[in-house]
């Protein structure tokens, strides 16, 4: 058995052990410890904050505000800076160590066949209590296929807490029917996002996690965040999604890219609430 952290990385790998495949598999989601050292989180952290600063350039609405759609605008007013696709705008970003690491931990929890599919920066601006991510799962934005496996990477750039926005989950709810969604304001094309309710007795479990930590769930499970209501704490996350290798060439064989600069026509061809199959 492979128990610290430290000892749980080696090399590309990330070694997992029985119970985290079965908590993935039970509840939708797991946390890992320590998947990143703090030498690699820097390097991580270095990028990462060259995209904050606009230092590297993002097309159109691949950087905005995830909480409203605006984009094209002064990121410090922005209550959630989004980053979609980074890789694609900084090529020298692929192959890192977080993405060899979210491949082997991938092919643990899911099999082989599994790629990437997209990533993306959130960061959640301090004394933003608006800095929200509304109740969703992810398959609501996605094309329903033969094989939906997926394994969403979440790392924690900065410690993610309650009092920050960390993660909840409704542990168990990726084993239901994708609940009905809609567009938070009321039209994809001002808004990316969507949004879905809790019933009454739903109980969502929030995960505090620390810096280099990740947390790891599937298409299906109900999800969300809190607002920052820290007064100086940053939220910062770097995702990487992977999912199985055939959904992905049917994505792209529709055009999707998960760009916020995708067609509405595309969008409409891959909703996953409206997908022909």
């Amino acid at each position: 058995m492979v128990t610290g952290a430290a000892q749980r990385r080696q090399g590309d790998r990330y070694v997992l052990e029985e119970s985290d495949i079965e908590a993935f598999r039970r509840d939708g989601y797991v946390h890992l410890p320590g998947v990143m050292s703090e030498d690699e989180m820097q390097a991580i952290e270095d990028v990462y904050e060259r995209f904050l600063r606009g230092e590297i350039a993002v097309a159109g609405k691949d950087f905005n505000d995830m909480t409203t759609g605006e984009h094209g605008t002064d990121p410090a007013g922005y209550a959630v800076v989004n980053v979609m696709l980074p890789r694609r705008y900084h090529p020298e970003w692929q192959g890192n160590i977080f993405e060899r690491r979210a491949q082997s931990i991938a092919e643990q929890l899911c099999g082989e066949g599994m790629t990437i599919d997209f990533d993306q920066l959130l960061a959640k601006s301090p004394g933003r209590p608006d800095a929200v991510f509304h109740w969703h799962q992810d398959q609501a934005y996605w094309i329903d296929t033969d094989d939906r496996r997926t394994a969403t990477c979440w790392l924690a750039v900065d410690d993610s807490t309650l009092e920050n926005g960390c993660m909840q989950f409704l542990p168990g709810s990726h084993r239901e029917p994708v609940r009905p969604h809609r567009p938070l304001h009321g039209d994809r094309s001002a808004s990316h996002t969507l949004v879905t309710d809790l019933r009454p007795d739903d109980v969502m479990r929030p995960v505090e996690i620390r810096r280099g930590d990740i947390t790891v769930h599937n298409e299906g499970v109900l999800h969300g965040s809190g607002g920052n209501t820290s007064r100086d704490s940053y939220r910062r996350a770097y995702i990487v999604a992977l999912r199985s290798e055939s959904t992905v060439a049917e994505e792209r064989r529709r055009g999707f890219t998960h760009s916020h600069n995708d067609s509405g026509e595309v969008l409409d061809r891959v909703d996953g609430l409206r997908a022909d199959s």
